[in-house]
């Protein structure tokens, strides 16, 4: 396994001018996937017109958002000023989802600060009477944050909203089904509930235990990205909530997990990031996927080629960090 990791992209400021020259992107361009299933853009999720450009007039059924909130890179923002700018983007949002479709939106719940953005935003959403709340969904993490005088941190929150009246597919965990009881009488035959089951496994519902923290030993890690999101819990998504062939958007792409489950699942994305390191990073994740197969660098990086051509690499810089698990948002 190679050993040679990104430091954090959004506050390692000396990599990211290295890496700046070859992103593809700048501010306000598009990329189009040679095979036109997918559209990247480096666009603000708050700007309608830049929006549009990646949109060219077509509505999603699925949007998977996953903001990034008091992040080192961007000024840090009062409560106050992150709801007024996330008040932004999900109306940019929602004017580009179809009538019946569905947004899904990750967010933290700091216990040092009063477990925001989560509750003030998930008041804010009542301004938006086309958004209907279904579910608040807690992913666990393997590991987490604390001390030895509190409950240690392992929760992200997915909250789950609905426009109109989409479809769902449920979904089922690889955990089987071990508890019997629950008995009913069908067609004058008195079953138990692994009987009337559809599958052996246990049904996914609102709490996920059995997704994977992604972190350096697992493929699908995409080392400098702070807040990747596990591949599994996308895929999840998308199935529950798309079909083949629709168009599912992600306006802070980040690690490209989105577009690559898509990519694997028959859906189309169209994902943006304000960052065109983050950008370039989506689209060469795509590209790595369709040339090898691979989901990801695990200890490794998205720009090996990059260095090597300059003849040294990021783990000479940073030989003494120790390895963790790519950080979360709370």
């Amino acid at each position: 396994m190679k050993n040679d990791p990104l430091p954090r992209l959004d506050s390692a400021r000396e990599i990211r001018d290295k890496l700046l020259p070859h992103c593809r992107l700048q501010r306000g361009e598009v990329w189009n996937d040679p095979l036109g299933r997918h559209r990247v853009a480096c666009v603000d999720a708050t700007d309608a017109a830049e929006v549009d450009r990646l949109m060219a007039g077509r509505r999603a059924a699925l949007a998977i958002q996953d903001p990034p909130y008091n992040l080192v890179a961007f000024q840090r923002r009062t409560i106050e000023e992150y709801l007024r700018w996330s008040e932004r983007w999900v109306q940019v949002t929602l004017d580009r989802l179809a009538d019946d479709s569905a947004l899904y939106v990750w967010l933290g719940a700091d216990q040092n600060d009063g477990f925001q953005p989560l509750p003030d935003f998930m008041i804010m959403m009542r301004r938006f009477p086309d958004a209907r709340p279904r579910s608040l969904i807690t992913m666990r993490n393997q590991r987490g944050y604390g001390t030895q005088k509190n409950w240690m941190a392992v929760r992200q929150e997915l909250l789950y909203y609905v426009k109109g009246a989409p479809g769902f597919d449920v979904q089922y965990t690889d955990i089987p089904k071990t508890l019997r009881g629950y008995y009913k009488e069908v067609d004058g035959k008195l079953t138990e509930n692994i009987e009337r089951g559809k599958s052996g496994n246990i049904r996914a519902g609102n709490v996920w235990i059995d997704v994977q923290q992604v972190f350096y030993r697992m493929e699908e890690n995409v080392s400098g990205c702070y807040a990747q999101k596990p591949l599994k819990s996308i895929e999840r998504i998308v199935k529950a909530s798309s079909s083949p062939g629709d168009l599912v958007i992600d306006f802070f792409s980040h690690s490209g997990t989105t577009l690559l489950a898509c990519e694997r699942l028959g859906r189309g994305c169209f994902a943006s990031d304000v960052d065109p390191v983050y950008c370039e990073i989506t689209i060469r994740r795509l590209e790595l996927f369709r040339s090898r197969g691979r989901l990801g660098w695990q200890n490794g990086h998205p720009f090996e080629d990059v260095f090597t051509e300059a003849g040294e690499t990021d783990g000479r810089r940073a030989k003494a960090r120790k390895h963790r698990p790519q950080a979360t948002l709370f």
